[in-house]
C-alpha cells in the first residue's frame, strides 16, 4: 500500500489547483484539438491526432494520480524545532570535506524555486527524519550501497 504524501499547505494548494485546471479547461483544450484533427480527414496518419490522443492520455494520468494524492495525503504545517521534518530544509553534507547541500524535505510533489526537494520516501529522506544538526546517519542507497551522511543543520523554510 502506498504511504501518504505529506503536503505543506501550499503543495497541496498548488496540486488542487493543478488538478481544477487539468481537469476542466485543459482536458477541454485537447478535446478540441482531437476534433480540429479529425477534420483533416483520415485519422491513421494524421500527426496531429496522434499528438493529441497522446496529451489527452498523459493527461488523464495525471488526473488520476493527483486525486489519489489529494485522496490519502496529509497536510502537514510548518515544523518548527530543530529536528528534520517535512516541511524544513535540512544542509547535509554528502561526504567528508564535501560542501553541504540545502535541500527541502518533503514529498516528490513539494516544489520551491530555491531548494531541491529531498522526498520523505526516498531512503536518504527517511534516514534523516527525526535527525538534528550534528548527526552523522548511515543509509543504503537504493543500488545497495551504504552511504554516510552528516547533518550540518536544520531550520524551517
Amino acid at each position: 500500500m502506498e504511504q501518504a504524501a505529506q503536503l505543506t499547505p501550499q503543495a497541496h494548494q498548488r496540486l488542487v489547483d493543478e488538478l481544477e485546471h487539468r481537469s476542466g479547461a485543459h482536458r477541454r483544450e485537447i478535446s478540441e484539438k482531437i476534433e480540429r484533427a479529425r477534420e483533416h480527414g483520415d485519422i491513421s496518419e494524421n500527426a496531429d491526432y496522434d499528438a493529441a490522443k497522446n496529451e489527452q492520455g498523459l493527461n488523464e494520468a495525471r488526473i488520476r494520480h493527483l486525486e489519489q494524492i489529494l485522496k490519502t495525503a496529509q497536510i502537514v504545517e510548518a515544523a518548527v524545532g530543530d529536528t528534520v521534518a517535512t516541511g524544513m530544509l535540512v544542509e547535509i553534507r554528502l561526504g567528508p570535506g564535501a560542501d553541504p547541500t540545502t535541500y527541502l524535505v518533503g514529498s516528490i510533489e513539494e516544489r520551491h524555486a530555491d531548494f531541491d526537494v529531498l522526498s520523505t520516501s526516498a531512503p536518504l529522506g527517511q534516514a534523516i527524519l527525526g535527525r538534528s544538526a550534528g548527526d552523522t546517519v548511515s543509509y543504503t542507497t537504493p543500488k545497495g550501497k551504504a552511504v554516510e551522511v552528516e547533518i550540518v543543520g536544520v531550520r524551517p523554510l
